[in-house]
């Protein structure tokens, strides 16, 4: 089965794309559905990872039901079956990669919490010996575990770049205290419990970013959750801090888009096969050993 690049509902108010979801309205509901647009250093790639969106959305669901005891989220159903019937006819563009959910007020803050050193936070780290102003231990490593994980928020950047991390101050001046306090705290529950579960499974979650919204049921948990594109994910048995860890997300295309000196402006190029293969593998592996289940993708 070839890649879904966009998705194409005629009989549904198109609200936008992002990277990977298009987004739907559904009556006073929306429609999220997860293409197989990759994308990496901040441009969509020419070429989808086939089957990518479904094994997102079913990871998804499987945090949902997981996380229920911590807190409400979104999701009205996933089963196509159930879905209304204008959307019957786009069985082959939604089954099992979309998720019919609730409309939120989401929160102008996305909520990142790290439980190991890398990534913008390693960078923080090697010029101010802190993260997002958070200080930190001298002498820790690249890879390293933190004394505890940090509520690390950033603010949603609507201009297409990477989010900016602020502080916890400069989130709570943005939504109020009360918010930013109840945030943090579902953020690191969230993750403790994600984590603990991981580590079951051989695996390590070394950070991870979620959003929240506002319904008239209070705060819920929304998009995707703990998705090998909003994670990072790593084999606990070849952990080795000092440098960067293999993840189980887009290794291997930042590897071959840096191996080919891509000068990383549009417009991006092609992926060989091997690589898009070598990609979807790592996702149905993430799906697989989170999960417990296997998945068939065509």
């Amino acid at each position: 089965m070839p890649a879904l690049l966009q998705t194409s509902l005629p009989a549904l108010h198109l609200i936008g794309r992002g990277k990977v979801r298009d987004l739907y309205s559904i009556g006073d509901d929306l429609l999220l559905v997860a293409t197989d647009r990759i994308s990496a250093f901040d441009h969509v790639l020419a070429t989808g990872i086939p089957g990518k969106g479904r094994i997102l959305t079913q990871i998804s669901l499987f945090w949902f039901e997981f996380l229920r005891d911590i807190t409400r989220n979104h999701l009205l159903t996933t089963e196509f079956k159930n879905f209304p019937a204008e959307l019957q006819p786009y069985r082959d563009q939604l089954d099992g990669r979309s998720m019919w959910a609730r409309r939120a007020k989401m929160f102008p803050v996305e909520c990142v919490v790290r439980g190991y050193l890398s990534g913008s936070g390693w960078k923080d780290y090697q010029a101010t010996g802190a993260v997002c102003g958070i200080a930190l231990p001298k002498g820790l490593r690249e890879g390293d575990r933190l004394p505890e994980p940090l509520f690390t928020p950033a603010a949603k950047n609507d201009g297409g770049v990477h989010d900016e991390n602020i502080s916890f101050e400069t989130a709570s001046r943005t939504i109020g205290k009360e918010y930013a306090e109840k945030l943090r705290d579902l953020t690191l529950a969230i993750y403790n419990k994600a984590t603990a579960h991981a580590e079951s499974r051989g695996l390590i979650l070394a950070d991870t970013k979620f959003e929240f919204g506002l319904t008239e049921d209070g705060i819920v948990l929304a998009d995707e959750v703990l998705t090998p594109d909003s994670s990072r994910f790593w084999e606990a048995s070849g952990w080795a801090p000092g440098g960067p860890q293999p993840s189980f997300d887009k290794q291997f295309v930042r590897d071959y888009l840096e191996s080919i000196r891509w000068n990383k402006q549009a417009p991006a190029p092609s992926l060989p096969e091997e690589v898009v293969r070598g990609t979807q593998k790592k996702y149905l592996e993430a799906y697989e050993r989170l999960t417990g289940k296997t998945l068939e993708i065509d």
